[in-house]
């Protein structure tokens, strides 16, 4: 069953009034810049010192007002934005600009073959308008996805540091998704992975890497509405000789969209993959590459609230078993590596998860049900990281966190990463097999 508690909002003010000063000066800058950090810049100083001297001279009518429309926003998935990031006009409500509730569909391909009479058969019509409201929230939540791409292109560039960007790009997902407890919100972490690390990275608070122009970053993000997750990915590069490894990797994510369907067996997908991203090649430091599936990487099914919700897309050929079904939700995401292209742990682990049929399981420390009961409260059965729980207000916890992935109720989530000095990239779509079409529905004009 979905998590259906909210609960009430707590955490800390300080980390939220932080995020807001960040956003504030970088929706007036236009994006995060490396010179805000130079003690030079004494023009983003300054606006920051009179921004803070105005906060400081309201009235205490209005100090409560404004705290409490910030504390709102502390936790994944909260019920509204910093007023900051509110204000941008690219980022007020989704609702504000749909006010009938209908979002836009995303790409609609017809279903071929045996499942061809799908696409004006009567009865494949009328078993649709029993999809009405779950085609509704994703589509608002695949919506939400493409305007936050949009918002946050311009702000990934070298120089800017990897927890800023994805704060960033959180507060403008909650901004956008109205973010509403387990109703609505951020649907796992911000993945940044970087060159030879494919997946699962994102930043620990303290982490101070900095992109840089030579890096290959993995920006992988999600939201969902009533459990609805989009789960959809692209791939920054501002180094040309790093074209061609993306546009494998694109090209083979097109590929397993195309051969996505009803009743089409999983294995048939990884094949198609395969053979398109492995027929690339690219030239680094005068020696030639072929791009190479990432073999124990793959796509999935998903379910509400369930991010892996059982079935496994190959992108490689395969005796994989099973076939898709009508009306799944599915994650078609391919990796390509210039390396061995295989994937192990490596590096802290940031990412976690409470396991989604987790047993009932006597938690011996305290502080370990407490930081549990915390999990079920904000995040149910959504992933998370270090830094959500950092503002909850959460301090400490490392302890009692691995009491509870040794329990076998969280699962921890450690960094992916092919071997050192290669490269790898990813791009990804989530679709919906519905009676009378399939849908691409975080397709955008970007990718």
């Amino acid at each position: 069953m979905p998590p259906t508690e909210a609960g009430e909002e707590t955490g800390d003010a300080s980390a939220v009034e932080q995020v807001a000063e960040q956003l504030d000066g970088s929706l007036q800058t236009g994006g995060l810049d490396e010179s805000d950090e130079e003690a030079g810049n004494g023009a983003v100083m300054e606006r920051k010192r009179k921004r803070r001297g105005k906060r400081g001279g309201r009235k205490k009518g209005t100090d409560a007002s404004t705290a409490a429309s910030t504390e709102a926003t502390v936790a994944n998935g909260d019920a509204s934005s910093t007023s900051s990031v509110a204000a941008h006009p690219s980022l007020r409500g989704i609702s504000h600009d749909f006010p009938d509730g209908v979002y836009p569909a995303g790409e609609q391909q017809d279903y071929v073959g045996e499942q061809a009479y799908r696409t004006t058969s009567a009865e494949c019509r009328e078993q649709e308008r029993l999809l009405v409201d779950v085609v509704g929230a994703a589509r608002k939540a695949a919506e939400v996805h493409r305007r936050v791409r949009a918002y946050m292109r311009p702000r990934i560039r070298p120089g800017v540091r990897l927890i800023d960007m994805c704060e960033q790009l959180e507060a403008a997902s909650r901004a956008l998704i109205e973010a509403d407890g387990l109703e609505a919100g951020i649907a796992f972490p911000t993945g940044c992975s970087l060159n030879h690390v494919a997946a699962h990275y994102t930043p620990n608070k303290g982490d101070t890497t900095v992109l840089q122009a030579s890096d290959v970053m993995k920006v992988d993000f999600g939201v969902h509405v009533r459990g609805h997750i989009m789960d959809c990915a692209f791939t920054v590069a501002f180094d040309e000789r790093y074209a061609p490894l993306l546009e494998a990797v694109r090209e083979a994510t097109n590929a397993g969209v195309r051969e996505a369907g009803i009743d089409v067996r999983l294995s048939d997908i990884g094949a198609a993959v395969q053979e398109v991203m492995e027929s690339h090649e690219i030239e680094l430091n005068g020696q030639v590459h072929r791009v190479r599936c990432v073999r124990n990487l793959s796509g999935h099914s998903i379910g509400p609230y369930h991010i892996h919700a059982g079935k496994t897309v190959p992108i490689v050929r395969g005796p994989a078993s099973g076939r898709m079904e009508e009306n799944e939700f599915y994650a078609i995401e391919t990796f390509g590596s210039t390396g061995r292209g295989h994937v192990h742990d490596e590096g802290e682990c940031s990412h976690y998860m409470k396991v989604y049929d987790a047993p009932i399981m006597p938690l011996r420390l305290p502080r370990a049900r407490q930081l549990f009961s915390t999990i079920n409260k904000h995040f149910g059965t959504l992933a998370f990281c270090r830094r959500y729980l950092d503002r909850l207000g959460e301090e400490r916890y490392l302890l009692a966190l691995k009491h509870l992935c040794d329990a076998g109720v969280v699962e921890p989530y450690p960094p992916l990463a092919d071997v050192p000095g290669s490269y790898t990239a990813q791009f990804e779509h989530t679709l919906l097999l519905r009676p009378t079409a399939k849908e691409v529905l975080t397709r955008g004009d970007d990718y």
